[in-house]
């Protein structure tokens, strides 16, 4: 999670409206912060970590460049992660319609609601009142209209580069990453996960207990592997082979990693293969 270049008040704000929109989907798990080139004041500090409190979530790490943040994370008793600040690749001028035309017509939509929101709650918590407003009965005759439970298919999300350390992709559906997931890079996905490069992070597919789910990757070298409540994490010992496409999946009261072109095989026996 990245808090640098920010208001640090308003990306609080915004991270406690989103992790509110789904309370317990990250709960047990751990962040790392990464705040750039500043470096936070205790109370800062302090409303960070109520709010990842508040949803379950524990702070791990302290992430980024500034003089004195590696003291601040070991007298709080968190780790730090220097962040290495990669230059920029140079980006070819456009002209604004040009660049318009990169984000469809349901981004730009959701780039405008959520920094209206973002506003409104900011301007709310100035006036004293509650961020989110309280809705009023306006008669209470009135009969509430009926409801229908709607449910929407899961989505993917496409990532297209490579996962540093401290980076996390959380999504409710499947995740496709064209890349590598480096150490210390987390996926964390409802349904399956796609890696098209070399998976040395940590991959935790079917989140919400699914455990049909599965994780594919060309080189699958995680440090940990979860398929629902099942956990895999890597042998220290493990000789190294050559990487060929690989699957795990959910088999038997563990996760059963095997070769892409072996899946067929594994599945119509229904036990994993000698």
């Amino acid at each position: 999670m990245s808090l640098s270049e920010r208001d640090f008040e308003e990306a609080c704000d915004e991270l406690e409206a989103r992790l509110a929109e789904q309370p317990s989907f990250y709960r047990g798990s751990s962040a790392v912060v990464n705040f750039g080139d500043a470096c936070p004041s205790d109370a800062v500090l302090a409303r960070l970590r109520g709010v990842l409190d508040g949803a379950g979530i524990s702070l791990r790490a302290l992430s980024g460049s500034a003089g004195g943040l590696a003291d601040l994370a070991h007298e709080r008793g968190l780790d730090y992660e220097a962040s290495a600040t990669a230059p920029a690749p140079p980006v070819p001028p456009a002209a604004p319609s040009e660049s318009q035309m990169q984000l469809s017509d349901a981004a730009r939509s959701l780039v405008a609601d959520f920094a209206g929101a973002r506003g409104d709650i900011a301007q709310r918590r100035r006036r004293g009142e509650a961020s989110v407003p309280r809705l009023r009965s306006e008669s209470r005759s009135a009969r509430p209209p009926a409801l229908h439970v709607v449910e929407a298919a899961p989505g993917t999300l496409y990532h297209p580069g490579t996962l540093r350390g401290g980076q996390v992709l959380h999504h409710t559906g499947n995740i496709v990453v064209v890349g590598d997931v480096n150490p210390g890079a987390e996926l964390v996905a409802t349904g399956d996960i796609v890696v098209f490069g070399r998976l040395r992070g940590i991959a935790h597919a079917g989140a919400g207990g699914d455990e049909t789910a599965r994780i594919y990757a060309l080189d699958l070298s995680a440090t940990q592997l979860r398929i629902a409540t099942f956990i895999a994490a890597e042998q220290e010992n493990k000789p190294r082979r050559t990487a060929v496409p690989e699957a795990a999946l959910a088999r038997d009261g563990g996760i059963l990693v095997l070769p892409l072109d072996r899946l067929g095989e594994a599945e119509n026996a229904g036990a994993a293969p000698a």
